[in-house]
């Protein structure tokens, strides 16, 4: 079938590809109709790798994903043919310790769409556990639902913070994450939710768009704690970093009022700093999230509710045949985009 190809590191390819694979009695065959280009996707064409996992042979890409069912397995209960559907792109191993304790989102074994070896979804048809491909209502759009895997992120850690009404947050990082981070926030009850990055375009589009719900931070301008003191506030409840960028870390401690929580989200390229005195005199709490794990469901329905509005995060689509392009133009990192997505014929 036809499909988006990673040939190498640099060259992707739009072509026919083998792959193999039969329809289990509990799986479905999903025709994908739009699917996102991920940061991870990018970052296998730039460098050919991430960390251990490493582009040894042909890849299909893709993982955000939204489509139609084409065909059920025979015990497939509760999805049909012709329902648009969201999927969520990792596929763990049910009888792994990890998965048993529910924690399917650590299994080490977890095949993973466009994370080598495993292809991904940018393809005519793939196959899919039912388990793990959820009904789109008829409000939600494809794209909505294609957007889903990159939310889940925001929602996972919006549940990990434990999010009490009336809470005030900060997230450091106005990219795809930090901005669904910081909309899952404001969505879970926090009356005031801070985005602070150095990138001018992100935040220009923070305010365009979402006004209304996040308020933001120049790095190149100000401090944080300049702007809490303004706003007559010792600190936030929680913060939310999702930068990945080491500085962070330097204070991260100060931003928070006692008794307050951080949840880390981005992924330094290297060990960090960290000043666990000042977590202590505080009773600083840390949670880590790695992906998600049970809120697709979650997050469907608060698309479908109207309290994430995330349309305006898709600022550049392509066709199918033009996903070179599309890549091309997506490893150039541009700051003025969120989401670029695919549209599959």
């Amino acid at each position: 079938m036809k499909a988006v190809v990673l040939e190498q590191k640099g060259k992707i390819t739009v072509r026919d590809i083998a792959l193999d694979g039969a329809l289990g009695p509990e799986d479905v065959r999903i025709k994908p109709h739009a699917v996102g280009i991920c940061g991870s996707d990018v970052h296998y064409y730039r460098e050919g790798r991430i960390g251990n996992f490493v582009v040894n042979s042909p890849m299909v890409l893709g993982h955000e994903a939204s489509g139609i069912i084409i065909e059920t397995g025979s015990k497939v209960r509760g999805l049909a043919v012709g329902d648009r559907v969201c999927m969520e792109p990792g596929i763990p191993d049910y009888r792994s310790i990890e998965t048993l304790q529910g924690m399917y989102n650590l299994d080490p074994a977890v095949r993973f769409w466009a994370t080598p070896p495993i292809h991904g979804c940018l393809c005519e048809s793939v196959i899919h556990p039912a388990n793990l491909t959820f009904k789109l209502p008829d409000n939600v759009s494809f794209h909505e639902g294609a957007l889903a895997e990159p939310i889940a992120i925001g929602v996972y850690s919006a549940k990990k913070a434990a999010i009490r009404p009336g809470d005030t947050a900060l997230v450091f990082g106005a990219g795809t994450i930090g901005i669904v981070s910081a909309l899952a926030a404001a969505s879970a009850g926090c009356s005031t939710v801070y985005v602070a990055d150095v990138k001018k375009p992100k935040l220009d589009f923070i305010n365009k768009h979402y006004a209304d719900k996040l308020t933001v931070i120049d790095l190149t301008k100000t401090d944080p704690l300049s702007v809490l003191t303004d706003a007559g506030l010792r600190g936030v409840d929680i913060v939310f970093e999702a930068s990945g960028a080491a500085k962070v870390y330097e204070k991260i401690c100060d931003y928070l009022v006692p008794g307050g929580r951080m949840v880390l989200i981005g992924m330094p390229s290297a060990p960090v700093p960290f000043d666990v005195v000042a977590m202590q005199a505080k009773e600083l709490s840390i949670e880590t999230i790695f992906r998600y794990v049970n809120v697709f469901p979650r997050v469907i329905n608060m698309i479908a509710s109207g309290k994430l509005n995330v349309k305006p995060l898709i600022t550049k689509e392509y066709t199918f045949n033009d996903a070179v392009a599309a890549f091309e133009y997506a490893a150039t990192l541009p700051e003025s985009d969120v989401k670029i997505m695919i549209n599959c014929p």
